[in-house]
């Protein structure tokens, strides 16, 4: 599933393609992804122009001049074509711009989704509510961590892929910031001190930031919006290597946690 910088580095990209343009053509080939189309959706944008786009979580935020925000999920497979040279199946979302450019969202599997809403109410959509600060935004510290850790032996890496506590954390970001900071994936979240906490911060960060210069990883379907791979899977330092070397010379072990993969190294992370 493509987690927050493969979103991070999809909205970086149709952003010199879409800011600042009129759309003149929105069209669903079909009524659903995960759930319903918004009926009006072709309505609303057609002849609006984009003003900004950004990220939410592993959301990404078009907003238009007529107050309302498109905002997207990719699901499992889903990936936006720019200019592509012919259409492809499981193109359901197809945008023209009065620059000439074409944006499209393929999505196989359909596990992705598509909303439109007020942008004032944005906030308050029960989506985004509910979330934790952002990763990467200056609301994320040591003590916001200790506060939410307080008293809790949940595994820190299941409670840090509690969006409400962080937003847009996954499975595989989590992996290698746990490493990064040498922190076991199973250690109780509230026996952390709060120095060891400021170090996964920093740790997070550093992994989100390496993750999106590279332009995401590349894990099964995803792809950059033009048509490139993400390469921060050759850069992985626990994730997907199990019985490989740890950077530190231990072994990289897997263990499955709630029906997901987590892999660490026993020798480095306590």
């Amino acid at each position: 599933m493509p987690e927050l910088p493969e979103v991070e580095t999809t909205v970086r990209g149709l952003t010199p393609v879409l800011h600042g343009q009129r759309l003149t053509r929105v069209v669903a080939n079909r009524a659903d992804l995960r759930r319903a189309m918004p009926v009006d959706l072709g309505q609303r944008l057609t002849g609006a122009t984009v003003t900004g786009l950004s990220r939410r979580a592993k959301y990404g935020v078009i907003d238009t001049d007529r107050g309302d925000s498109f905002v997207f999920h990719l699901g499992m497979s889903g990936r936006w074509r720019v200019d592509p040279d012919a259409p492809l199946p499981h193109d359901h979302l197809v945008i023209d711009t009065a620059g000439g450019r074409q944006v499209v969202l393929n999505d196989p599997r359909r596990f992705g989704s598509v909303d439109l809403m007020p942008t004032p109410d944005l906030a308050a959509w029960p989506p985004f509510a509910a979330l934790g600060p952002e990763p990467l935004g200056p609301d994320l510290t040591a003590e916001h961590l200790e506060r939410r850790f307080a008293g809790r032996i949940a595994p820190v890496k299941l409670l840090l892929l509690d969006q409400r506590i962080v937003a847009g954390l996954g499975n595989i970001y989590v992996c290698e910031a746990l490493n990064v900071a040498r922190i076991a994936p199973t250690r109780p979240a509230g026996q952390i001190a709060v120095e060891r906490l400021a170090l996964l911060v920093d740790a997070i960060r550093g992994v989100l930031l390496a993750a999106i210069e590279a332009g995401g990883s590349t894990l099964r379907d995803y792809a950059r919006p033009d048509g490139e791979l993400g390469y921060f899977s050759k850069q992985f330092r626990v994730y997907g290597r199990e019985g490989e070397a740890c950077p530190c010379g231990g072994v990289v072990e897997r263990r499955v946690d709630g029906g997901r993969s987590t892999f660490w190294c026993r020798t480095c992370q306590q």
